[in-house]
């Protein structure tokens, strides 16, 4: 049709257009979209809810491995409370993001839920109910015009059917003038045609001129009753985008952890408790109980006395003669608590020196082994032995256990009258913690994750005795394995 509801011949405009009979479907079609785009909105926000909680508890993982890990590791003093300021951190902030799913669910999503089914209404025979009234609204105000439309295309129709017969007319009647041959009845028959052409195309015009204007004549209301339809559907799309920007503002509200006064406190906490850390400080502690500064029982003389003997550690004994035994200083106050997951001894058969030679010994030198020893205790985080995550460094050290006045026992075979009675503890199911080959006949040995049962309590020297799945009885390192809660 044309735009301007001119009577020009051969004129098209493009059939794209609002106002063509049936191009209103497209704004009937936007009220299905609406429900659609609310069920995208809460798949996007369902989506974004799920990522929130599968971050926050990879956090909280992360935070309980590296805690576990720190806590066992070599690192001492304030240095170690910053690092696990990093951990709380981790916790913390795991919290917030656990926070930020519920109320997208919560809120968000249910609040979605809840405005499509209220603006959207399903019918029985399938569709909603307002994608019919739309339709039957456009239909309703088509209808009349669409008709009108239809009679100027039939009109239309026939007039240029006229135009193009009233010309083939009068170029047959233009021929036959050149042609001698012609008789003169048929010339007349040929003019009397193209007169009658001409009247017929008098007629179709003035029925097509005519049509046109019944046209324009409806076309006024059936603007009118369109615009009203699209006005209706317009509010109703209005309702939908107010609602959903509405909607996203709340989103970024519960996403936006920048103005979250908790979240910001976080990290002020952690710069704060980094910024505390101070190396002078762990130096000096270390010196005090890893260094110079530890105290030591200087070899003094001492007489012989049959009834005083020193009482050694029994996993201080050893079978053959020729070994050398290390033993640690027991701390005191403050200095012991400090210290518990480094105390522990170490003991190293003197035949066995490759042996030493791979364990943490603050007495050999960098040369003979090309590392330092930062680098051994690198390759040994994965399996850590008791020898080198725990120990202290010696203090005292014997060539042979028989010229020891303290042993346990004296050259008679008689028990110490200084050993103490073991209490009786509660067996307690403990969980190995790393792997651990026991190095005596009297030694249990397990992987990590194995079960035991700990029937006696940690000894001075850092040493439980327990029972494994299968009956044996033995020790064990305390810090290999944590309680099974």
């Amino acid at each position: 049709m044309s735009g301007s509801y001119d009577d020009s011949v051969g004129v098209e405009v493009s059939s794209d257009s609002f106002w063509e009979v049936g191009n209103y479907k497209r704004t009937v079609k936007r009220i299905d979209d609406g429900h659609r785009l609310c069920s995208d909105l809460m798949n996007c926000i369902h989506e974004r809810a799920r990522i929130e909680k599968t971050y926050a508890q990879q956090l909280t993982e992360w935070a309980k491995r590296w805690k576990q890990l720190v806590e066992k590791g070599p690192q001492y003093g304030t240095v170690e409370k910053a690092w696990h300021a990093v951990m709380s951190e981790a916790e913390k902030v795991s919290e917030l993001h656990l926070d930020i799913k519920s109320a997208l669910m919560n809120e968000d999503f249910e609040k979605i839920k809840n405005w499509q089914k209220e603006a959207f209404h399903k019918q029985m025979m399938g569709g909603f109910k307002e994608t019919k009234e739309a339709e039957d609204g456009y239909r309703k105000a088509q209808k009349p015009w669409a008709k009108k439309l239809k009679e100027v295309e039939a009109a239309k129709k026939a007039y240029h059917a006229a135009c193009k017969e009233e010309k083939l007319a009068i170029s047959r009647e233009m021929n036959s003038k050149a042609d001698p041959a012609l008789n003169p009845e048929q010339l007349k028959k040929l003019q009397d045609k193209v007169e009658k052409s001409k009247q017929d195309v008098l007629k179709t015009k003035e029925k097509y001129e005519k049509s046109l204007k019944d046209l324009d004549h409806v076309t006024p209301q059936y603007m009118e009753n369109m615009e009203q339809v699209f006005e209706q559907c317009q509010q109703f799309e209005e309702k939908r985008l107010r609602f959903f920007r509405e909607v996203l503002l709340e989103v970024q509200k519960h996403l936006d952890l920048s103005n979250d006064v908790s979240y910001k406190n976080i990290y002020r906490e952690l710069e704060q408790n980094i910024k505390t850390a101070d190396a002078i400080e762990d130096l000096r502690w270390f010196r005090a109980n890893h260094g110079p500064g530890m105290s030591m029982n200087w070899p003094q003389f001492e007489e012989w006395s049959a009834d005083f003997n020193r009482t050694l550690s029994r996993r201080e004994k050893k079978k053959a003669s020729d070994g050398v035994t290390l033993t640690g200083v027991n701390q005191t106050g403050d200095q012991a608590s400090q210290h518990t997951k480094h105390s522990s001894h170490l003991s190293v058969p003197s035949n066995t020196v490759q042996s030493l030679q791979s364990s943490y010994n603050p007495f050999e030198d960098e040369d003979d082994t090309g590392s330092t020893v930062s680098e051994k205790e690198d390759n040994k985080i994965k399996n850590v032995s008791s020898s080198e995550k725990n120990q202290s460094y010696p203090t005292e050290w014997s060539d042979e256990e028989s010229s020891n006045p303290f042993s346990s026992t004296d050259a008679n075979g008689d028990t110490n009258p200084f050993d103490e009675d073991a209490s009786p503890a509660m067996e307690v199911r403990v969980r190995a913690l790393y792997d651990y080959e026991g190095q005596e006949h009297d030694e249990l040995s397990f992987k990590a994750g194995d079960e035991l049962t700990k029937t006696e309590d940690e000894d001075e020297q850092g040493w439980c005795k327990g029972r494994l799945d299968n009956g044996q009885v033995g020790l064990y390192p305390a810090n290999y394995v944590e309680a099974i809660q």
